[in-house]
């Protein structure tokens, strides 16, 4: 199968501890348009789910006002894992439980999808929901257990464990 007719997708959500206008998550959402900014350029980088405002705090998922969403298209788990382990993003990775709520069940996926297509947010919760259930599959996986685009098997890759991401 050819992987360059495949890209992946990857969406992430996470519990507010509080509003996103509180003292609290000052330091998150002034970092969002620069950790935004890094991804766009980012390379491997496709796509991200954005609202008129440039990141995509104001979409709904799950109809949760309490839960947000980070959801974008990558070349390959490479690209994704050599931007989500470096710079901003890392810094922000490190400090993530100052502003979200720890969850036990899975809150972030990642999916082959055919080049070009965009992902919904339907599409996204529909996946996560399928992780929860099934765990990792060729239909909604993690970085931990990964599947080639079109693959069976699952693909082992390394991810730090420093950081305690379960993705």
């Amino acid at each position: 199968m050819n992987s360059a007719a495949y890209e992946l997708a990857q969406v992430n959500i996470a519990r507010l501890k509080a509003p996103l206008d509180s003292p609290q998550l000052k330091d998150f959402v002034d970092a969002l348009d620069p950790v935004n900014a890094d991804a766009d350029g980012a390379d491997g980088f496709v796509w991200r789910l954005q609202d008129d405002s440039g990141d995509a705090t104001d979409v709904a998922v799950f109809g949760d006002e309490w839960l947000i969403i980070n959801m974008s298209v990558w070349r390959d788990t490479d690209a994704l894992t050599a931007y989500m382990y470096q710079g901003r993003h890392r810094e922000m990775l490190a400090r993530r439980r100052e502003w979200f709520e720890r969850v036990q069940e899975a809150m972030a996926t990642l999916w082959w999808v055919p080049a070009g297509h965009r992902p919904t947010v339907a599409e996204a919760e529909s996946r996560l929901l399928h992780l929860r259930t099934n765990g990792p599959t060729p239909y909604a996986f993690t970085l931990r257990t990964s599947f080639a685009p079109g693959a069976a098997e699952p693909v082992s890759l390394a991810v730090p464990d420093d950081l305690g991401c379960s993705v």
